[in-house]
């Protein structure tokens, strides 16, 4: 099929519009915060569920999800994600309180479930492997797109309307895109057609809701509070016993086998971390730049520009990279330059200025890009065409895992820095979040507090630095070389399940 005629490239744009919307909702939910904050009066804790009441259920269902598409097709799973996915974006942007709009977003999750897994299981059995880089570059790309159109696009919505219009706006992206899947996208499926592995999935899902729940209130409710211990002992063990019942079972929902291969291994692994780095970044930077450099959602959204700029290029650079030098030899190089940026970030003040922010976010995009894509394409090359759907599956949830602990340990981190720089007798309602204390209008207060911020967003930054470079040197010694050649012959290594 991938031979077939210029349609495939037809069929690309449907999927670039699918993933489109998902990287457009993230960013404009990001620029929003410090709005939500102030009109809804959520804390920081009800602002990280807003955002992981979307990335739990968009990680935990991504792996049954993987699982329908390969038995009862890819095309139609993804309809029904996109359509999911608009009927969500409507009730989100008529909800009246945040507990409305965290169950709006946990069914926004669902629909991204199916949107993100089958999107990419498709592209194997559209391109074959000389332009499948090429493809997963263009829908990287597609998501990268969306980074910057979300804040803008939102920016200005945030400005002149009410803040439901940032979910209106997906409807006709998500329109555009059930027309386009619908017409111009290839039916694919898993001739096997194994059954949904419902232990799997109730484990999964129950599991990672319980660990988000425990990192976001521990810094609320103390490390030592029994509702956070029990909340984190349940996620351990519930994930735990996830991965016993995957072993045991005939047809896992998550097979274990795809981590025979060291380049689906470590690949994951990188990705993982990125994914991190990026969505703790996403968090506290928005905020940085209303609470502490006061612009507005608009100007916080143009700002963001220079991080996806340098993630769109350095997944171009990555993407003819690889065909020379190999993936483990551009993955390294990656997360090398991703630490570099995130170093440069930790030394960000009070009194810093945008170019200086500009500058290390520039760097940091690039970092992302120059390894997201090798890695994803070098995952994809080890997964059978026949079972891509259930592999793509796999890599996703482990990127969306990491994207919601990213939020949740990240964003409590950050809470518990910034609480320990107010002053005991600062007014309670200055230790829900920094926006919460820009609303007071005390200026000795509100300087205290912006320092306290910046603190808070430092100690994170330099955490995402250590881990990248952490995860640099284990990709450098474990993904084999050269890493093509190796991938193509795990082939048989995945299929010997």
């Amino acid at each position: 099929m991938a031979t077939l005629s210029s349609a495939r490239w037809w069929a690309l744009g449907a999927l670039v519009l699918s993933v489109l919307v998902l990287g457009l909702d993230a960013t404009i939910l990001n620029v929003a915060l410090p709005t939500l904050a102030t009109d809804l009066k959520a804390t920081t804790g009800e602002l990280q569920w807003i955002i992981d009441a979307y990335m739990v259920p968009f990680a935990a269902l991504m792996l049954p999800a993987g699982a329908l598409g390969d038995r009862f097709g890819r095309k139609r799973v993804l309809l029904i994600g996109l359509a999911a996915f608009g009927v969500a974006s409507v009730v989100a942007s008529f909800a009246d309180g945040t507990g409305a709009l965290i169950a709006a977003r946990a069914l926004m999750g669902a629909g991204a479930a199916l949107i993100m897994p089958l999107s990419m299981s498709i592209l194997p059995s559209v391109f074959g492997p000389e332009e499948r880089g090429k493809a997963i570059a263009a829908w990287s790309a597609a998501m990268a797109l969306g980074l910057p159109l979300g804040p803008v696009v939102g920016g200005y919505l945030l400005d002149h309307y009410w803040w439901g219009s940032i979910f209106l706006v997906n409807i006709p992206v998500v329109l555009v895109s059930l027309v386009a899947t619908a017409v111009l996208l290839p039916e694919s499926r898993d001739p096997s057609g194994s059954r949904l592995d419902l232990p799997g999935a109730l484990l999964s899902v129950t599991g990672l809701a319980a660990l988000v729940y425990g990192v976001i209130q521990a810094p609320i409710d103390g490390w030592r509070d029994p509702t956070v211990l029990a909340s984190l002992a349940a996620g351990v063990a519930l994930l735990a016993a996830f991965v016993a019942v995957e072993r045991r079972a005939a047809a896992p929902m998550m097979d274990l086998a795809f981590f025979r291969s060291r380049v689906f291994l470590w690949g994951a692994v990188g990705t993982t971390v990125v994914s991190l780095g990026m969505s703790g970044l996403l968090f506290v930077v928005p905020q940085h730049f209303q609470a502490v450099l006061g612009h507005d959602a608009f100007g916080t959204g143009i700002r963001l520009i220079p991080m996806v700029a340098g993630l769109m290029a350095g997944g171009l650079a990555g993407e003819r990279l690889v065909q020379r030098l190999g993936l483990r030899s551009v993955m390294t190089a990656g997360l090398l330059v991703l630490t570099a940026g995130f170093a440069v970030g930790a030394a960000t003040s009070v009194t810093s200025s945008y170019g200086f922010v500009a500058a290390w976010l520039t760097v940091v995009g690039a970092g992302i890009g120059l390894t997201m894509v090798p890695a994803m394409d070098g995952v994809l090359a080890t997964l059978p065409e026949e079972r891509s759907g259930s592999g793509s599956a796999t890599l996703q949830t482990l990127r969306q895992v990491g994207s919601a602990l990213g939020v949740a340990a990240l964003g409590s981190l950050l809470s518990a820095v910034y609480a320990a720089g107010l002053p005991s007798e600062a007014p309670p309602a200055a230790g829900d979040s920094v926006t919460a204390a820009v609303a007071l209008g005390d200026p000795a207060l509100l300087r205290v507090a912006r320092e306290a911020f910046v603190s808070g967003m430092d100690v994170v930054i330099l955490l995402c630095a250590a881990a990248s470079l952490l995860v640099a040197v284990l990709v450098w010694i474990f993904i084999p070389r050269p890493a093509r050649k190796t991938a193509k012959s795990e082939h048989e290594l995945i299929s010997a399940r």
